[in-house]
């Protein structure tokens, strides 16, 4: 209890000194308040996981880095809106560096002879007050097929480390490899592909 009274004594102290301010998140969940316009991804803070089931033991999961891309957002009329992503393929990162160049290799992704993944949206459909299908085109080892999307919106507000107007969104999708042409070990590791999408977004205009 004494240690608990003198943290807490500390810390009130520590929050009434000159010059320490007190964090606030400036994201605002509220979707009625996201700013339309043109945006472009925010690399550094965008997130591309991918999940496949190895030999029905575990899940296994790697990254894909440095997405590129545009959302052009009508929060009035969301049909209207339009997503563009590009995925460098040599990114790819599983912790493994091993499988990270089995996976660039021409067994799996063939990097240097595809070297993107492009998502590009059809349609975008409102399924919730924070919700949309967006209906797009993936293509990807040098095939192009239809994906949806499920997608959130997560909050928009200004980033206070370099003041751009930013909006955040979470997205899903479950695909077959073999549909794209990678067919390597399927079916023991998994054909069916997760995908999971955390994107930021930084205003253009």
């Amino acid at each position: 209890m004494r240690f608990a009274s003198h943290f807490l004594f500390a810390a009130a102290a520590l929050a009434a000194l000159p010059g320490v301010v007190q964090a606030q998140s400036p994201a605002n969940p509220a979707p009625a308040a996201a700013q339309g316009g043109t945006y472009k991804v925010e690399s550094s803070h965008t997130r591309v996981n991918f999940t496949v089931n190895h030999f029905g033991f575990t899940d296994w999961y790697g990254d894909f880095a440095n997405a590129t891309g545009t959302l052009e957002l009508n929060p009035k009329a969301i049909g209207t809106s339009k997503v563009d992503i590009t995925i460098p393929v040599a990114s790819v990162s599983t912790t493994n560096a091993k499988l990270d160049e089995e996976l660039k290799s021409p067994m799996f992704l063939d990097a240097a002879k595809y070297p993107e993944i492009h998502f590009v949206s059809k349609q975008v459909v409102r399924t919730g007050p924070r919700t949309a299908r967006i209906l797009g085109e993936l293509s990807f080892h040098g095939v192009t097929r239809p994906v949806v999307l499920e997608a959130s919106f997560n909050a928009g507000g200004v980033n206070p480390m370099d003041k751009a107007y930013t909006l955040g969104f979470n997205a899903t999708a479950k695909f077959k490899r073999s549909d794209f042409g990678v067919k390597t070990y399927v079916p023991v590791v998994s054909d069916e592909v997760t995908l999971r999408i955390s994107a930021a977004f930084e205003k253009q205009n």
